[in-house]
């Protein structure tokens, strides 16, 4: 391939829409989550159910499944079969934006590289990329199967694995796309560094991504519905420490609510620091956009806290912390490029 066959623009605006329809997929996501809609397809057929039932002997197969799970029998005994095709219309289209996300992906992919349009130094990246949206969707199914024994809802902790996951999969796709858009204006341009200042701000918003995702996974946001105390107490009351330190992080629900609540704050320093120094480097719409997501974004967490969890708010919530993790991410190429560019220069 001669570089001069590259075409970097048009891979950018690809991977952008790719990263947007994930974005939707987190959105949908957190509606199958709260609508309690996840469990509802007990089954994983990768081709044949791309088909939604089509007949009423469909339709009562699918329920009679789903009358086997354990949230059927401990959580939703009695459910009619009205009900049932609203929670399984919110599964089905999740799985199914996951199908159309994976072909979005490939079928330009496959295109880019037989026209050889793909910049060399990004063929690995891309194909990397691909496989971690397929392993996006083999975690997903695990975490539908950790919910299907014993439980009404799945796995916490895999969850938290899913979400994260698609999250990292935004951040790389965006950052790629970013790398793309330089590669357009100079061939010669240098990719992008992580430098020790973007490794730190990404542990911080890494960790709570973590910490949100559990707080979701474990319904623990309904634990308190007041801001800033919670239950009249900073430190709630309530705290299982029997299993020690590092379970109770991951498992006790007023633990893991009072951390993603305060860590919020180590996050919107990190990102304070963060837009200033994109300031600084000239790019203020980057730093505009990180202090727009995450001011709003704080506001939406303690309106969900006080709402006991409202469903708009809550998907608004989480929708507006992707949106947080890609004007992160947009922040930190910024920085990122300045110095891959000084480096080339020394």
């Amino acid at each position: 391939m001669t570089e001069t066959s590259a075409r970097p623009l048009a891979i950018a605006r690809w991977l952008f829409a790719v990263g947007f329809l994930v974005f939707l997929m987190v959105v949908i996501g957190g509606i199958t989550r709260l609508t309690e809609s996840g469990l509802s397809i007990t089954e994983w057929k990768p081709v044949t159910g791309a088909i939604p039932p089509l007949t009423e002997a469909d339709w009562q197969a699918e329920f009679t499944k789903y009358k086997h799970s354990s949230q059927y029998v401990l959580m939703n005994q009695g459910m009619d079969l009205a009900a049932f095709k609203h929670i399984y219309f919110w599964e089905f289209f999740h799985r199914l934006m996951g199908r159309f996300i994976g072909l979005s992906f490939l079928v330009p992919l496959l295109w880019f590289g037989m026209k050889r349009a793909i910049p060399r130094v990004l063929t690995g990246r891309l194909i990397v990329l691909f496989f971690l949206g397929g392993m996006q969707g083999l975690v997903g199914w695990l975490m539908v199967k950790s919910g299907l024994v014993d439980r009404v809802n799945v796995q916490p902790v895999m969850l938290a694995a899913h979400l994260t996951m698609a999250l990292i999969l935004l951040s790389a796709l965006v950052w790629t796309a970013l790398d793309c858009l330089a590669l357009a204006k100079s061939p010669s341009a240098p990719l992008a560094r992580v430098t020790p200042f973007a490794a730190l701000v990404g542990g911080v918003i890494l960790i709570q991504i973590i910490m949100g995702a559990l707080t979701a996974g474990m319904r623990a946001g309904q634990v308190s519905n007041t801001w800033p105390l919670m239950n009249d107490h900073f430190v709630p009351e309530g705290i299982d420490w029997t299993h020690g330190v590092g379970a109770a992080f991951t498992h006790d629900p007023f633990l893991v609510h009072f951390t993603h609540r305060w860590w919020a704050w180590v996050a919107v320093a990190a990102l304070v620091v963060l837009a200033r120094k994109v300031k600084a480097a000239g790019v203020r719409p980057a730093s505009i956009a990180i202090h727009s997501t995450f001011g709003t974004q704080i506001l939406l967490g303690i309106a969900t806290v006080m709402t006991g969890v409202n469903i708009t708010l809550a998907v608004t919530h989480q929708a507006v912390g992707a949106l947080v993790v890609a004007t992160t991410i947009w922040g930190l190429h910024v920085i990122g490029q300045r110095a891959a560019s000084n480096h080339t220069v020394l």
